[in-house]
């Protein structure tokens, strides 16, 4: 073998992990990540940045003391990550109970439960390794009415604590939560022994790689376990008396920083080499890992690939910023962010949050203020929409629909989105329309005008427009609303030869061209300026209509004009052919149709 493939094939990483409620964490130099999946399937990331050991003061850095360090930052941070991992999966409505604490007290209920939780943690480690086996010993030497002398006393604690704690992992692996935290552990030996072999890291590879390590906390552990009996044993012969009852759990306590420390060297040690020599210290904690990791499946396989690709990659940029997960949120609590997000980012709209919301979440207003958690997933999509709502781009661009006249309306930047106004224009063109009759929707957009029409009275309506695009989304609207629409690419009337049509409707461009630029940002920079742009003085698609429109309609047939605010009567004006010519005012009492009749 070459010495380049013997160096790809014994990597060495000093990145660590730990099994976490359906997830891995990956600790890294200066980072660390953790992959969980969620209920949806999602697979949910967070990252954060760490200080290096190699920035620490000196002291920390010491041999036994940066032991002690890692020990008391994995208990803690461990117990944090654990729980942050538990918050993913926080699904399930506040109690009442929780609620009056919140709204009464302003605790957090699940905060109280976790500082509990902790110190019932470390309660039991005291009662399960450093009580128990001691009144076990007592009671052997009850029954057999011996006396042990120091060293035999504290290696038969020692062997009782290891008894104790490979039944612990035993009756803890009946529980399914367990054993799936087994698989992810697992996983996390897995992907990390694939690296090492300097394979890529993939899910069929890491399946390949062992699921034992040497810097495995199971045999940390164990090293913790040996290492006890030496220190406690050596502590009392120099003191130079037994301890017994109270006093000797509390010395116990006491030396664990140094069982810590010295357990901590020995692990670092002993990974460092692979030397037949030293592989009898190893067995232990290598066969005790066997309960404590399982075969994990794909899945979880890819959950911990994440976490230490992610680690790697924050460890080479530091540029790269942290990352929190996406965790359930009570709905009250989302939409007060919401807001604040568009406020921050000068969208004032306070009705857009409850829009976003209730599009979202299929809500009403009225539920919104409640304590009722909105998953992940439905987060995910709210934050989709905020992200690309900030940039400028117009909500109903941004949420992929509208509503126009009780239909849903696709949009996007090839045609404008249907305006309440123009919903007027449809009422008032129905009184006119049966199913005898023909319609023409003259510049049709999004098709809006034209499939409510249809779909209110089933008469024969055509659709044209000059773009490619409009026309493309307005016959998708027309299938998913099911309307049968006909649909015409043409310039104005430029393809219409020889139809003939009952009624014409149409809301054509009437911005003048000089002033689009003033147009709000959400308009004259998204929304298509084609369907914009009426010319130098916003009249010349009118004109045209004026000039041929009765030219397409039947006798006695109708035309009706959606105009802008102070156009009305000049539109009125040009429409000198028709016997009949109203002007319609809107529901703010703004002249805002034109109507006129052959």
């Amino acid at each position: 073998m070459s010495k380049k493939k013997q160096n790809k094939s014994c990597k060495k990483v000093s990145i660590g992990g730990q099994a976490v409620l359906e997830g891995v964490m990956m600790r890294g130099f200066s980072s660390m990540a953790t992959a969980v999946r969620d209920a949806d399937g999602i697979i949910r990331l967070e990252t954060k940045r760490i200080k290096p050991q190699k920035e620490r003061n000196l002291f920390f850095r010491l041999p036994i003391i940066r032991g002690v360090v890692s020990f008391i930052s994995s208990l803690v941070g461990g117990s944090k990550v654990l729980m942050r991992s538990a918050d993913v999966y926080g699904e399930g409505e506040p109690s009442r109970f929780e609620k009056w604490m919140a709204e009464k007290l302003k605790i957090d209920v699940m905060s109280v439960v976790s500082i509990i939780s902790l110190v019932l943690g470390l309660g039991l480690a005291i009662f399960l390794f450093m009580w128990l086996p001691q009144f076990l010993r007592n009671c052997l030497e009850t029954v057999f009415n011996v006396k042990f002398d120091i060293w035999a006393k504290n290696f038969i604690e020692g062997g009782l604590k290891l008894l104790v704690f490979i039944g612990y992992i035993l009756l803890s692996s009946l529980l399914k939560d367990i054993r799936r935290t087994f698989m992810y552990h697992g996983a996390e030996h897995k992907t990390i022994s694939c690296y090492e072999k300097g394979l890529d890291l993939t899910v069929e590879n890491a399946k390949k790689c062992t699921r034992v390590h040497d810097r495995c906390g199971t045999t940390f552990m164990v090293f913790v376990m040996v290492i006890s009996i030496l220190v406690f044993a050596c502590t009392e012969a120099l003191i130079g008396q037994d301890v017994e009852k109270v006093y000797r759990v509390l010395l116990k306590i006491s030396l664990l920083p140094v069982v810590a420390g010295l357990s901590y060297e020995l692990l670092k040690g002993l990974s460092k080499t692979n030397c037949f020599i030293f592989y009898p210290l190893k067995v232990p904690g290598l066969l005790l890992q066997r309960i404590t990791t399982r075969e994990p499946d794909d899945g979880m396989l890819e959950v911990a690939i994440l976490a230490f690709k992610t680690v790697m990659e924050m460890d080479a940029d530091k540029t790269i910023p942290e990352k929190e997960f996406v965790v359930p949120k009570k709905r009250k609590d989302l939409l007060n962010e919401v807001t604040d997000t568009l406020l921050k980012n000068g969208i004032d709209e306070s009705a857009e949050a409850e829009w976003i919301l209730s599009i979202t979440l299929g809500l009403k207003r009225s539920e919104f203020l409640t304590d009722n958690l909105v998953s992940p997933a439905q987060i995910d999509k709210i934050n989709k929409i905020v992200d690309e709502r900030i940039t400028g781009r117009p909500l109903w661009y941004c949420i992929g629909d509208t509503e126009f006249y009780g239909y849903t309306i696709k949009v996007d930047e090839r045609v404008l989105i249907p305006r309440p106004e123009t919903e007027l224009l449809v009422y008032n063109s129905l009184p006119y329309i049966d199913k005898s009759k023909k319609v023409l929707d003259l510049c049709t957009g999004s098709g809006a005008i034209a499939i409510s029409v249809k779909l209110k009275t089933d008469a024969k309506v055509t659709a044209v427009d000059i773009s490619d695009g409009a026309l493309e989304l307005a016959k998708e609207n027309a299938t998913k609303n099911g309307a049968d629409v006909e649909f015409i690419k043409s310039d104005m009337f430029n393809a219409l030869d020889g139809y003939k049509f009952d009624v014409i409707i149409s809301n054509p461009p009437y911005i003048e061209s000089a002033k689009i630029n003033d147009l709000q940002k959400e308009v004259k920079d998204f929304e298509p300026i084609l369907a914009l742009d009426g010319g130098a003085d916003g009249y010349d698609f009118y004109r045209l209509i004026a000039e041929k429109a009765i030219n397409y309609l039947n006798p006695n047939g109708v035309l009706l004009l959606e105009c802008g605010i102070g156009q009305a009567q000049v539109i009125k004006d040009m429409l000198v052919g028709f016997k009949s010519v109203e002007i319609i005012k809107d529901y703010e009492n703004i002249e805002r149709i034109v109507k006129a009749v052959v």
